[in-house]
């Protein structure tokens, strides 16, 4: 076929008089007909766009041509549209914060988690509590041991294929984030800390946790805060936070909190109702009208007023204030204090493209928007009675542009496992891998539920038995591989990037024939050997 240059396509569209866009639908066909695929796909396709061009310009806008090359366009456009959103990905999100009050974890947290949802399931879990029981006994223990919120939320997901990717206590604070497996390759630079901001920074009682990542390229903070009490403190909580939002992380090229792409603030904020008095307060909440005290919130009335607030968004708070009520009930505080309700458990976010990228119309140019985050559901849930906070979550969809498309470590293990010989894994790893002798690859069971959580591990270069330019294989000895098989997965941890950096896909190991017919045999054995006694004394 003899190629066009742009000219030629120019010079020839001068041929295509209005007689042959009249006929579009055969334009439509005969353009179905070029390949699309290739340079020479798109050098037609730039010479089609070439001849419209130039007929538009003798196209009068109360020709009916007019309207069907309109929508003739408009077409083109959304199939365009739904190409470039294709390249984008949906990650969806669920947090819950929550002051348990010292309590106990709950018996179930199925609504909580929204685990009943029809919906698709969450990619990952980010749970702040406040108030963990941190009595110094508790608390040494926990040091020690994982908490028994922690055990609980691992308990819950594992089984779902969610691993804990990270976490942070400072004494009553905690911060856990749960993750799907098939991210933890995408998931980068995992960085906690926390900061006091009780007895003058001294103390732990109040103050942040913090988790931070990359995820698929973009950079995401998670921050869990429980700032100061009672009414008259709002200035104080704005202190509290302001000085949280200072905290550096270590490490170099880590963004400060401010920085990041997207910034999560949740917590028992401890927020007010001002000026209003308990009864008009709790006469709206029967009402449902709870618009009437929005004005009068302390967080609502600081970002109108505080310039490093107003960049934080939340969702509406069509919800009952979340504290204070009598435990295990759904009715606020009957004690002598009578606390007046309010939003004090919230959860907000601020996006860096809104606050710094937006044009002077208001508008975003395509580089600049990778990432953008949208809030599906915003509520409190009033059954769990276990402390005077009611837990809210809130449900986001987080549309991104992955930055990252593929893991720094492809793993899979060799031909069929079985517990009865030694086994093989071959990887190959990408040149920006920053390897090192301290890397492992560990075997998992599907539902293992952290990072050390493995049934066994191989030295990536202690135990490598071969080795080319495009893969490598490291061995596994059967002594290590549990007799009885099941379903397990592979993950090669990097020690210098402290995460995951390749997992395997799941896959299963036979077991040990051997040894269960020899336990088979015993037991056979073990029953013959035993004495009829009822049959010995018929026989007396």
């Amino acid at each position: 076929m003899a190629s066009f240059s742009s000219e030629d396509a120019f010079q020839d569209s001068a041929a295509l008089s209005l007689n042959d866009l009249e006929n579009l639908h055969n334009i439509r066909s005969r353009s179905a007909s070029f390949s699309s695929t290739g340079s020479s796909g798109r050098l037609q396709l730039r010479q089609r766009v070439a001849q419209l061009m130039a007929c538009v310009e003798d196209i009068s806008s109360d020709d009916e041509i007019h309207e069907e090359v309109s929508r003739t366009l408009d077409e083109a456009f959304l199939i365009w549209g739904k190409k470039l959103k294709d390249k984008w990905q949906e990650f969806r999100l669920h947090l819950v914060t929550w002051n348990v009050g010292t309590a106990s974890p709950p018996p179930d947290v199925t609504s909580l988690l929204q685990l009943n949802s029809l919906g698709p399931t969450m990619d990952m879990y980010v749970i702040g509590l406040q108030e963990v029981n941190s009595r110094i006994t508790n608390f040494l223990s926990d040091l020690a041991f994982d908490d028994p919120w922690s055990i609980f939320f691992m308990t819950v997901l594992s089984p779902l294929g969610y691993i804990k990717l990270s976490s942070v206590r400072m004494q009553g604070l905690l911060l856990l984030v749960f993750v799907k497996h098939v991210h933890l390759p995408f998931i980068r630079d995992v960085h906690t800390h926390y900061i006091r901001t009780g007895l003058y920074g001294y103390w732990g009682n109040k103050g942040g946790v913090t988790v931070r990542m990359s995820l698929y390229g973009h950079t995401i903070c998670f921050m869990n805060c429980h700032l100061p009490a009672h009414m008259e403190n709002t200035e104080q909580r704005l202190d509290d936070f302001e000085k949280i939002l200072e905290m550096q992380f270590e490490g170099e090229s880590i963004p400060s909190t401010l920085d990041h792409d997207v910034l999560f603030w949740f917590g028992d904020l401890n927020f007010r109702i001002a000026d209003y008095g308990i009864h008009f307060v709790r006469e709206s909440i029967n009402n449902k009208r709870y618009n009437l005290l929005w004005e009068k919130d302390q967080l609502n009335m600081a970002k109108k007023k505080e310039a490093f607030l107003q960049d934080f968004i939340e969702g509406p708070l069509q919800f009952k204030p979340t504290y204070k009520f009598d435990l295990y009930s759904d009715v606020y505080d009957t004690s002598e204090k009578k606390r007046k309700p309010a939003w004090t458990d919230r959860i907000l976010w601020r996006v860096k493209n809104l606050c710094q990228h937006a044009s002077k119309d208001g508008e975003f140019s395509e580089e600049e928007q990778t990432i953008s985050v949208t809030l599906n559901n915003y509520i409190s849930h009033m059954s769990y009675g276990i402390s005077d906070h009611k837990p809210v979550t809130g449900t986001f969809g987080l549309e991104l542009k992955p930055l990252l498309l593929d893991p720094l470590v492809t793993l899979s293990p060799e031909g069929e496992w079985s517990a009865e010989h030694d086994v093989v894994i071959r990887y190959s790893a990408v040149p920006e891998l920053p390897s090192s002798a301290w890397d492992w690859i560990g075997l998992f069971k599907v539902s293992f539920r952290h990072v050390n959580d493995y049934v066994t591990y191989a030295w990536v270069e202690d135990d490598e038995i071969s080795s080319n330019k495009d893969s490598k294989q490291v061995y596994m000895s059967a002594a290590e591989i549990p007799d009885t098989g099941g379903e397990f997965l592979l993950g090669y941890y990097s020690n210098n990037l402290q995460s995951i950096v390749g997992i395997s896909q799941p896959f299963q190991i036979q077991p040990n024939r051997t040894l269960i017919d020899k336990d088979l045999t015993q037991e056979e054995n073990s029953w013959m050997q035993k004495p009829d006694n009822l049959e010995s004394r018929d026989e007396f």
